[in-house]
């Protein structure tokens, strides 16, 4: 299905202040087709003249489509739709007495011009399905007076208003939360029962019918749990196209408003209310839990420095080579792992960026290894983010594959420089690692397979158990060294 910014540009002539506009109606138009009870279609010129393409759709969320099949992308040649044509040429609002059929289904169509400065620059058709019509409530005359009173605004060009605000809220209220119709002087004339049951929350015990909106707001909600005062007269006394957030310490509602205007005056506001008590909640247990996780990241990081420093002072106080060779390793197994939960401690998701653990873990090691500072590590490619737990696994693998090639691929004594390059791609939801060394090479007899080195044994259970991946080492094509390959899956 094409996007409305495909159809302008492929079909018409609008330009991006004309697109901008349709797009600030578009942003509420499921407001006017739940306040119509109908579907609605807008209409683009075609730059031709010679008709029209559907360029967006909206079906109502309280009454029955009037439109089973999605009509984005189709075109109406002039002449075909007599309605159109009217609302176009003419600028104003054109209804037929008589419905048309489709599908069997009585549908009332009326267009209404969109009119930005003095210029039409498309049309909305608003299509009603009559099966679902019967006597109207007071709450349904509501609504529909309300959406008359907008696609008024729409055809004589005052919505949106001049510096219309989009909602800042992913969770704006809709038609059904609950409406309000408020005066020019800002008193109630009418409170859905869905908005009644919102201020009931809040204390209200009587009626909202007459009472000045803003005034009873303030005398509920506490000064430091809603907006400043500018903003709560503005929105709820419905002289701002805007919505804020308000509430008590139990209670927490955003509040839209847009103020009404059909013939250029305003005559009062729409005011939208929903309850968002337990989404705030929820993101307030969100917000604790991640907390929480960040802490104990950085609790086990801490309590492994611990752990490596202990190691460390124990290594210094022992004699033996070999002994102290295998604390040495230890403390740098013990601090890939405590790498990978500090960078987990300072990130609100369970996902880390790799690359600075690996580069932290290349100077670690190299840095401390046997061949100081002569052996240094680069890396190509990114890893991207990772899991934790992968993230962990593979702390430990590069920790002991770039280790091996400083203890075994460079000469202790030796003053020549080297250098480990680390190669990423990710592919096809796998990660593949290259790490190629270019020290003195795989000895002639070595074979992975019966190698008790407890370096590899460790690389090897974690890459094929751990990561459900496979490893490879043997020679650098063409060259001297030694290449380990790692291919794991990342999804």
């Amino acid at each position: 299905m094409p996007s409305l910014n495909e159809l302008v540009r492929l079909h018409t002539d609008l330009d991006d202040a004309d697109i901008a506009w349709l797009q600030l109606i578009m942003a509420d138009w499921q407001i006017i087709a739940d306040l119509s009870f109908a579907d609605l279609v807008l209409w683009l010129p075609d730059r031709e003249g010679t008709g029209f393409w559907a360029g967006s759709q909206m079906r109502p969320t309280t009454g029955p489509t009037a439109l089973v099949d999605d009509v984005v992308g189709q075109f109406v040649p002039k002449g075909r739709r007599a309605m159109l044509d009217q609302a176009w040429e003419h600028g104003r609002l054109v209804r037929d007495g008589d419905p048309e059929w489709r599908d069997h289904v009585p549908v009332r169509v009326e267009t209404i011009p969109v009119r930005r400065g003095d210029r039409v620059v498309a049309v909305i058709a608003r299509n009603t399905n009559l099966l679902g019509v019967r006597t109207p409530s007071r709450l349904e005359l509501s609504y529909l007076q309300t959406a008359a009173d907008l696609t008024q605004m729409i055809a004589h060009g005052f919505f949106p208003p001049g510096g219309a605000q989009r909602s800042d809220h992913a969770d704006s209220p809709r038609v059904g939360d609950g409406f309000l119709r408020v005066d020019a002087a800002g008193r109630v004339t009418y409170a859905s029962p869905n908005a009644l049951s919102v201020y009931r929350r809040l204390g209200v015990t009587g009626d909202l019918d007459g009472l000045d909106l803003a005034e009873l707001t303030r005398e509920l909600v506490p000064a430091r749990r809603r907006p400043d005062e500018e903003t709560l007269s503005a929105v709820l006394g419905g002289r701002a196209h805007r919505d804020t957030e308000l509430g008590t310490d139990e209670v927490s509602l955003i509040v839209r408003s847009i103020p009404l205007r059909p013939h250029g005056d305003r005559i009062g506001a729409l005011v939208l209310l929903r309850d968002v008590t337990d989404l705030r909640r929820r993101d307030r247990e969100l917000v604790t839990k991640d907390a929480t996780i960040r802490e104990i990241h950085h609790r086990v990081k801490n309590n492994l420095q611990t752990v490596a420093a202990l190691l460390r002072l124990q290594a210094r106080r022992i004699d033996e080579p070999a002994a102290k060779a295998a604390l040495d390793e230890a403390v740098r197994r013990v601090g890939s792992i405590a790498i990978v939960h500090e960078t987990l401690s300072q990130t609100a998701t369970e996902e880390v960026a790799f690359d600075e653990i690996a580069d932290r873990l290349g100077q670690m090691v190299t840095h401390v290894g046997s061949s100081g500072d002569r052996v240094r590590t680069r890396r190509v490619g990114t890893f991207g983010e990772l899991v934790s737990e992968k993230a962990t696994a593979l702390a430990m693998v590069l920790t002991e594959v770039v280790q091996n090639a400083v203890e075994h691929g460079y000469d202790v004594d030796g003053t020549e420089p080297g250098e480990i390059t680390v190669t990423v791609r990710r592919l096809v939801g796998r990660l593949h690692v290259t790490v190629d060394d270019d020290g003195v090479g795989l000895p002639d007899d070595f074979d992975l397979d019966t190698s008790t080195h407890l370096g590899l044994s460790i690389v090897r259970t974690l890459v094929e158990s751990e990561l459900g991946g496979q490893l490879e080492l043997g020679s650098v094509p063409h060259a001297r060294g030694v290449r380990v390959s790692i291919d794991v899956p990342i999804d």
